[in-house]
């Protein structure tokens, strides 16, 4: 444990896209990395996703890679929705729910990486800060 508090220092913000289906919940398969922590830790305040395109029910998954194996972190459910000129397309977050007591915190050589279940394009992105 650290004998000072450990602040953010350098803000970060990374965006992925997945699109490749991959209904596996054990980290096999097609997973893309988002975000890979800094050298002292990356502090997690929000993970967004974004479809590019219309929905069918699906899932996008986030996985949490320590360098050698991915487990399921979180689950976006995808709702149906037709994304037109007059209707916006699918969109979820995960906002300070992330508890801002014990925010996620990854240590250096962690990432987390996403897919989705089904082939439709989404943006996955986080924001956080190096530590």
């Amino acid at each position: 444990m650290a004998l000072t508090p450990q602040y953010a220092a350098v803000p970060r913000l990374e965006t992925a896209q997945v699109s490749v289906s991959n209904a596996n919940r054990d980290g096999t398969g097609t997973i893309v990395t988002v975000l890979t922590a800094g050298a002292n830790g990356t502090r997690v305040r929000s993970i967004r996703v974004n479809a590019l395109v219309t929905t069918t029910l699906g899932m996008v998954r986030i996985f949490l890679h320590d360098g050698a194996n991915a487990r399921l972190l979180f689950e976006f459910p995808v709702s149906v929705v037709v994304a037109g000129g007059s209707s916006p397309a699918f969109s979820a977050s995960l906002l300070e729910g992330l508890n801002p007591e014990l925010p996620l915190t990854l240590e250096a050589g962690q990432s987390l990486r996403a897919s989705t279940h089904n082939s439709e394009a989404f943006n996955v992105t986080i924001e956080g800060a190096d530590l």
